[in-house]
């Protein structure tokens, strides 16, 4: 039975005198998933995503980012000075094609610096959470050891985002800029690292995937199209509606992106996405869309496992009455299809259908 959506009143925020913790990793083995699925941590975490989702519908970036607040622009500034240290870090010389040595230069500075940054961006009184917080935006931009990016880091800057809200930096008033103001900047800063440095995507990709580095953009990004007056389902992939629209839907931007840097009929490289085309609207994507994010993102230990848990987001058993609104059956896509556990990645791979 669906429940209201998740609203900032309904977070866990914080009190004064809060104890925060160094998160650390909990989910260890396959059976560590029944914790998680049913923990405070992922029912907070989803009902982040439905807030947002449902705050942004059928808001563009450019009406989104109007008279967002100082506390928004902050953030937005923090992420202008992590992609200005690209431009003071460009990519080495070296022998393979990808996975540019240059990103672990640039993710180094980000692991130094990144408290600092914070205490630029809280107040006094909420420094005692940068210990806690401060790993979620650091892993939020990738991996420096495989030098790779996935959505895995993806959920990892979102609960970095949530945390804002749940220590009370941010506030419901903020839902719509998070999205199309800082949520863009991240990704247009995310796209910047994978292709000065040659970013892999994290796991085995490919023509079956809905995207090779993110999900969230694709569902918020679908529920910013709902009821739009020009743009239907079908019309998503062609050129004309990307170079028009893309700077103020997240989806369409998704899709310039992977137009620019895959070749080919769109149809070949990106058959998952292209199916999308055929659902008859755009409330139906989004609710699909949902689905397939629990089923193929969240349920997937391979990702799971890098979760780190602390006093913000905790394995806890949630209460009864956890204000999360659960996604509804949504006509136009098929079950997920399961995959052999050999290939298993951090990507969707559920079929869609018209």
């Amino acid at each position: 039975m669906a429940v209201p959506p998740l609203k900032s009143k309904n977070l866990t925020l914080v009190n004064e005198d809060h104890a925060f913790v160094t998160p650390v990793k909990l989910v260890k083995t396959q059976d560590d998933m029944q914790k998680w699925d049913k923990s405070e941590a992922y029912f907070e975490y989803l009902g982040f995503i439905f807030a947002i989702n449902d705050s942004i519908k059928g808001i563009s970036n450019t009406k989104g980012s109007q008279n967002a607040s100082e506390n928004i622009t902050k953030i937005v500034v923090l992420l202008d000075t992590l992609s200005n240290w690209i431009d003071d870090i460009p990519p080495i010389q070296q022998p393979q094609r990808f996975g540019n040595a240059a990103f672990k230069t640039w993710y180094n500075q980000l692991k130094e610096q990144a408290i600092e940054l914070l205490q630029k961006v809280l107040p006094s009184d909420l420094y005692r959470s940068i210990p806690e917080i401060v790993v979620y935006l650091e892993e939020g931009f990738g991996n420096a050891t495989r030098i790779d990016y996935g959505t895995g880091h993806e959920l990892s800057f979102v609960m970095f985002l949530c945390s804002l809200f749940k220590i009370g930096f941010l506030t419901e008033r903020d839902f719509v800029s998070t999205a199309c103001k800082v949520f863009v900047k991240y990704l247009n800063l995310a796209r910047k690292l994978q292709r000065t440095y040659r970013m892999e995507p994290a796991g085995s990709h490919g023509v079956w995937s809905l995207d090779d580095y993110q999900f969230v953009p694709f569902i918020w990004g679908s529920s910013q199209l709902i009821a739009h007056p020009k743009i239907e389902p079908s019309m998503f992939y062609q050129q004309n509606i990307v170079d028009a629209y893309a700077e103020d839907y997240m989806f369409l931007s998704c899709i310039k992106y992977i137009s620019e840097v895959k070749s080919g009929p769109f149809a070949e490289h990106s058959n998952q996405l292209w199916s999308v085309s055929g659902v008859s609207s755009w409330t139906k994507i989004n609710g699909g869309l949902i689905k397939m994010y629990k089923a193929e993102v969240l349920a997937k230990f391979p990702l799971v496992q890098h979760i780190v848990f602390g006093s913000l987001f905790t394995l806890q058993p949630a209460q009864h009455g956890t204000s999360v609104r659960r996604p509804q059956p949504s006509e136009g896509f098929k079950p997920p299809t399961p995959m052999d556990s050999s290939t298993m990645d951090n990507t969707p791979k559920t079929t869609l259908q018209s």
